[in-house]
């Protein structure tokens, strides 16, 4: 790589980006990770990672690491109070509802919705849809692997 022109790629719009990347809430613990298995491979604008994690992503390049700090709103939105909801205890089928059990919902559009299970009284079961990370601040930590432009197909 002596050619003085070769700019390295930094991560932009449209780029391919594969990258490792580690999510850990406030106390360290960690949410999800690529490091025990094959590294994330996207492109950057493609809808898989909320904005709030494209963001902090752009600019860097192959080999670079980092690690950002991303507010509730940029990431899985604040709990909202609304999507708590009660169910009567016969509207659950056949599964005999449980405390923190996180069951499968069919949503206005016949999509999958999941709840967690907060509380139980009598044939009252109250369900939590908030997304189980919302309201919370998330460290987000990468190490990009590879930039290269995005093929179309």
């Amino acid at each position: 790589m002596s050619d003085s022109n070769h700019q390295a790629l930094r991560i932009d719009e449209g780029m391919d980006v594969t990258l490792h990347f580690t999510l850990k809430l406030e106390d360290g613990t960690v949410v999800d990770t690529t490091r025990d298995k094959s590294p994330a491979n996207f492109q950057l604008g493609d809808g898989n990672l909320p904005p709030g994690f494209e963001h902090p992503l752009k600019g860097l390049e192959a080999g670079d690491t980092g690690s950002f700090e991303i507010a509730p709103e940029h990431a899985f939105g604040q709990h909202n109070p609304q999507n708590i909801q009660l169910l009567k205890r016969d509207d659950f089928e056949s599964d005999e509802p449980e405390i923190g059990m996180v069951m499968s919902f069919a949503d206005a559009a016949g999509g999958e919705l999941p709840g967690v299970i907060k509380r139980i009284e009598g044939e009252q079961v109250e369900v939590d849809f908030n997304h189980p990370l919302a309201g919370r601040t998330l460290t987000f930590e990468v190490e990009v692997l590879d930039v290269k432009p995005a093929t179309t197909h």
